[in-house]
Order: structure tokens, then C-alpha cells, then sequence
């Protein structure tokens, strides 16, 4: 997200890798299909539990979503010694009422907390004293629903448009979704994004200013997901890199395609562009990924191994006009650039290797490695919320390296519905961290329990 400040310029050599990943998800339409297309962000795991009572009109359904989550983190602002250990608890309820067979409200209120850390080191995602998450009503009618008042939005794996659900305070808009089709559908959305206020009343600010059309086809090729899409950004007052006031008006289009191939094989591939005006500058910024993986049914443990390339263009300062550092817009970044979710998909590039493994049913183990670098050393470092944290000095960074990062998690799920997440991340400074303050390296683990339930109005009742 751009705050008064962004970056510029994509020169022809930088471009190569967004041309390729462009080209490859154009490219994709020819491959072949088959198996489960795995999930490699945060998906929430684990079925919800359908309780039903006789007391619950047959009108209402309430639902229940708790969650804590015990971190501790060795070098918190990339300061040596500086650990903190702490619990973020979470909790969702929710009430949806059916007046009519064309008309539903969904009700649903959040309150979550940052326990035993030191409020300097609390993020706004962090907690949130009870507050509305979501309020909408649903307007349906055959194969076209309309959601209107405020609600989540997520499309794809969530790299562009998405909830967030990792972080504690998870993200919602306020505005109108229009959803056409099932198999084959196209959501056209006009919003604003829901800011945290801790202590006060979650507002979105101004008026509607993110809107879009999403598609999600399913039909063309079996097996095989089409995500043609435009998103367009349009805020009312931005501070150009001349320092003069104007609009914003940011059109991002792109193309992903997800595929299960015969034999084990399966890829996604995502290509994006950016174009437009940010007061008296222009846009010219672009990002884009590709993962492929084999998975064997034969072996033990039903071994995965995949690989993964991310691209997203930086700041050249060759054009003092042009800003080209890319809009990652409103992500869930959890596990994007490492499990330690330092970074944002902006300026860098990441290689990624892992290798998930299923020893008993209902347990994943997921080991994984990435080295990550800036796509050009004369713009910064961002964080995970779209932030540049380490500026480059003048004349730019002596070197590309941002570091290593390893990772090692696993996912349990109980009974169906009682679900443990557990990890440590380590993340390996590289020169350009260690020579501009950022040097220390940093571990982080956790381990979290989720339960979610459903209380419905009991059918038998009303039969007795």
C-alpha cells in the first residue's frame, strides 16, 4: 500500500523476469490437468462443527470462532536480545438471520489481544477491544448474490485481495460485492478497507475507493482455474516524489492460472501489471510468481517437493516522474516471503524450495527454505504492510542481499475440528541488512489451537 511516498522506473533489464511470469501464465492454457492443487498460504484448516438446538429459531444460525496463538521472537525491531514472548487471542461470533429466501444479514463482532507484550511492540493488527468485524446484508437470487455493508474480501491465494486471517485483527471492507455464476463466476466490487482502531471504532476512511472485477473460470480446460482481473485504486489525495498534492488513479490487471496435471504435477502461475497517475507522476510497476511441484502418492509420507520464483519491481530513480515500485494492495502475506513475515511483495525477488510431508492422515509437515533479494538497489526494503523500512543511502545499496530465511511448521487437525498450527522461522541477515541496521538475526516460533462451531436450529425438534 502506498503511503505519501513511492518509488519509480522499470528498466528493460529488471523487466525479464515480470516478462517471463507474464508470458508463463499466458502460456499455461496449453498444459495439461488433474489432482488437488495445494495450498501453500494461510487457508483456515479444519472443518466447522454443526452443533444444533431446539432453541435456535430455524431462521438464525450463530457461529464461533476462537483462536489463540503463543509466539515468542528473539530480536523484535532487529534488536540483539530483545525477545519477547506473548499470546494473541482471537475471538469471532457471528449471527446470520434469514428473513426471506432472497434476503440474509450476517452480524459478526471481533475482540482480540496481545497478551504480556509491551504495547511499543503492539501492531494495530495486533488487537482490537470488541468491535464490529462484519455487517452486511446478502441479497441472492438464483446464481447472483449482492453483498452490501461492510464484509471480507479474497480472491485467488489471497496475494492481492485478501483477509489477512494469520494476523490477529483480520481484514474486511466496507462496500458492495456483486457475485455472479457458481462454476464459473465474476465478482465486481466496489470498497474501502476497513482501518483497526484499537481503542475506538474500526472506520474506513472517506468514501469507496478500491474497486474491481474478478473472475474465477473453471470450465475451459478440466482441473484447470482461469483468474482474469482488474483492480483499480483511486484516492483523492497523494503526495507526488515533486511534493506536490493530487489523485491517485492505479489500474492493476492480471492473469492467474492454477492447474493439476496428470502424474502428480501441478503449478500456479500469476502475472500483474501496474498502470496510472499518482499526482503529476506516473505508474509503471508490475510483480509476478510461479510454482510448480510433484507430489508421490507411492511413498511414504506422500512427499511434495515444489519450487517457486517471486518477482516485484523496485524504483530505478532513472525517471524522477515515474514511480515503479509495486502496489501489493491488500494481501494475506502470511508465509509469502518466509514464515518470520518480514516482507512484502515489493522490490524483491525470492527463490523458494519446500517440501511438505504427511506421515499420519490429518498432519502436514512443511520444511522450506527462501533467499531473498531487492529487484533494484537503489529503492528499500518493505515490510509485510507495505512499508519501506530500510531506505537505501545515496547512490543505493552495495549489494542485493536481503538474506536467508528457514522454516519448519505443522498442521494437525483433531477430530475434525480442533486444529493445532505450530513453527519456528529463523531469518539469516544478508550484507544489505547487515550494513544498513537490520543485522541481527531473528527467530521466531509458535504454536496455535483453533476451534470453530455452528449452532443451527435442530430439525428433529420441530418434528416431535
Amino acid at each position: 500500500m502506498y503511503d505519501t511516498e513511492r518509488s519509480e522506473s522499470m528498466h528493460f533489464k529488471s523487466s525479464k523476469p515480470l516478462l517471463f511470469l507474464v508470458s508463463a501464465s499466458l502460456l499455461a492454457v496449453a498444459v495439461p490437468k488433474a489432482s488437488a492443487q495445494y495450498l501453500d498460504y494461510p487457508q483456515p484448516v479444519g472443518n466447522i462443527q454443526s452443533l444444533q438446538s431446539p432453541d435456535v429459531p430455524s431462521w438464525m444460525t450463530l457461529d464461533m470462532d476462537l483462536r489463540t496463538r503463543g509466539e515468542g521472537q528473539t530480536a523484535i525491531d532487529y534488536s540483539s536480545g530483545n525477545a519477547q514472548a506473548y499470546d494473541l487471542t482471537r475471538v469471532h461470533g457471528g449471527i446470520k438471520v434469514r428473513p426471506t429466501r432472497w434476503l440474509a444479514a450476517y452480524l459478526q463482532f471481533h475482540d482480540a489481544h496481545a497478551l504480556g507484550l509491551p504495547l511499543q511492540y503492539t501492531a494495530a493488527n495486533m488487537r482490537d477491544t470488541f468491535d464490529f468485524r462484519q455487517a452486511y446484508l446478502d441479497f441472492h437470487i438464483k446464481h447472483v448474490s449482492v453483498f452490501a455493508g461492510r464484509q471480507e474480501l479474497k480472491f485467488g491465494d489471497e496475494r492481492l485481495v485478501g483477509i489477512s486471517d494469520w494476523t490477529n485483527v483480520s481484514r474486511t471492507f466496507d462496500g458492495f460485492d456483486a457475485r455472479i455464476g457458481e462454476k464459473n463466476r465474476i465478482d465486481l466490487f466496489s470498497a474501502s478497507v476497513v482501518n483497526i482502531y484499537p481503542t475506538a471504532l474500526d472506520m474506513h476512511s472517506g468514501g469507496l475507493n478500491f474497486h474491481g472485477a474478478y473472475a474465477s473460470i473453471n470450465s475451459w480446460i478440466p482441473h484447470t482455474t482461469f483468474e482474469p482481473y482488474v483492480l483499480v485504486k483511486a484516492m483523492p489525495r497523494v503526495l507526488s516524489q515533486q511534493g506536490s498534492y493530487g489523485t491517485e488513479t492505479e489500474t492493476t490487471p492480471g492473469l492467474r492460472v492454477s492447474d493439476n496435471m496428470p502424474g502428480g504435477f501441478d503449478y500456479s502461475v500469476e502475472g500483474v501489471l501496474q498502470r496510472g497517475s499518482y499526482s503529476n507522476d506516473s505508474i509503471h510497476a508490475g510483480a509476478g510468481y510461479a510454482k510448480a511441484a510433484y507430489t508421490s502418492a507411492r511413498l511414504p509420507w506422500t512427499p511434495r517437493v515444489q519450487g517457486e520464483y517471486d518477482y516485484a519491481t523496485g524504483n530505478t530513480h532513472k525517471n524522477p516522474q515515474r514511480i515503479s515500485t509495486f502496489d501489493q494492495q491488500y494481501p494475506s502475506s502470511h508465509n509469502a516471503f518466509g514464515l518470520v513475515d518480514l516482507f512484502g511483495w515489493q522490490n524483491i525477488r525470492q527463490t523458494r524450495v519446500n517440501l511438505s510431508l504427511t506421515p499420519i492422515p490429518h498432519l502436514t509437515l512443511l520444511i522450506q527454505e527462501e533467499l531473498l533479494r531487492v529487484a533494484t538497489m537503489k529503492d528499500g526494503v518493505y515490510n509485510g504492510s507495505g512499508s519501506e523500512f530500510v531506505k537505501p543511502p545515496t547512490g543505493g545499496f552495495t549489494s542485493d542481499n536481503i538474506g536467508r530465511d528457514f522454516d519448519a511448521s505443522l498442521k494437525y487437525v483433531y477430530h475434525q475440528y480442533f486444529v493445532v498450527n505450530a513453527g519456528v522461522g529463523h531469518f539469516s541477515p544478508g550484507e544489505l541488512m547487515r550494513v544498513n541496521g537490520h543485522g541481527a538475526p531473528l527467530t521466531l516460533s509458535y504454536i496455535s489451537f483453533t476451534y470453530r462451531f455452528r449452532l443451527d436450529h435442530d430439525p428433529e425438534a420441530t418434528r416431535k
